[in-house]
């Protein structure tokens, strides 16, 4: 069975690695970069420059935060764009709220 995580080479400051990463984070962390309009390097450098900061973990767990994070933050941003990538309509308000009551409540 194929793993959901795949092994990609990256360049961090002017450094060669490789991150592990399931598809789905690595696209909309492309997407992220594409939308703040610099580099996937220089989002990973800012990344890992934080993570250090902070002493997180590995790598890979910062990015999949990182992503996380920013959709938190514009969720309905981020999924407009994935719906308009997949040729679908953008959720409406009335949808989006629909939904987010659908989610039940972390306590």
């Amino acid at each position: 069975m194929k793993s959901p995580i795949v092994k990609r080479s990256v360049v961090i400051h002017r450094h060669k690695t490789s991150i592990s990463l399931e598809d789905s984070f690595w696209n909309d962390l492309r997407e992220i970069a594409h939308y703040q309009r610099v580099t996937v390097s220089k989002l990973l450098e800012n990344i890992d420059k934080e993570r250090q900061g902070k002493r997180q973990g590995n790598l890979s767990s910062a990015i999949r935060l990182f992503v996380l994070d920013q959709i938190r933050a514009h969720g309905d941003f981020w999924q407009f764009s994935r719906d308009r990538r997949l040729g679908q309509p953008p959720q409406t308000a009335q949808e989006v709220k629909s939904n987010a009551e659908a989610i039940p409540a972390v306590s």
